[in-house]
């Protein structure tokens, strides 16, 4: 019953960032526009590399087999995909950076709210790609709460920075 709900609250943040980015923020100029583009597809990708521990989550502790075993054949190919797509999405949000900063910055301020606290977001997404990096080297049980720890941080923040009003 409940990956029932963690799937819809999943639904609800895709549709929700979705309509809060392209509805309730105004386009001003293209590369705004290609900002906002690059922001939606990273949302995307880190979604997935989070919903990993979820699933890590109820293959632990659901007592139906057959849930196990499908849950463990998907969790191997999104293992293999992790980095990859955390990489990516590392790659897309240091390029919205720019752009907002660029063009967005001039407007409103380097200082303003959305701004800090998009910095602070690549700060702990830069924490978690380091402790991922830890974590590939040597695995442990500190370093694996350090990588889930500073992930779901950065989940928070960047949750903050999206819905941060302009």
């Amino acid at each position: 019953m409940a990956h029932y709900i963690w799937i819809i609250i999943n639904a609800l943040l895709v549709i929700g960032t979705t309509l809060y980015i392209w509805l309730f923020r105004p386009n001003d100029s293209a590369a705004v526009l290609a900002g906002k583009w690059l922001a939606q597809v990273a949302v995307l990708l880190f979604l997935i590399n989070v919903n990993m521990y979820f699933i890590f989550l109820v293959i632990r502790k659901t007592r139906v087999r057959k849930v196990k075993v499908t849950l463990a054949r998907i969790s191997r190919s999104m293992m293999k995909a992790h980095i990859p797509l955390a990489v990516a999405g590392t790659g897309l949000i240091v390029f919205h950076g720019v752009v907002m900063a660029w063009k967005l910055g001039t407007v409103i301020g380097l200082g303003h709210g959305k701004l800090v606290t998009g910095y602070v977001s690549i700060a702990m997404l830069a924490i978690t790609l380091f402790a991922g990096v830890l974590r590939r080297q040597k695995a442990s049980g500190w370093r694996r709460r350090f990588h889930l720890t500073s992930a779901m941080l950065f989940a928070c923040f960047f949750l903050l920075h999206l819905f941060w009003p302009i």
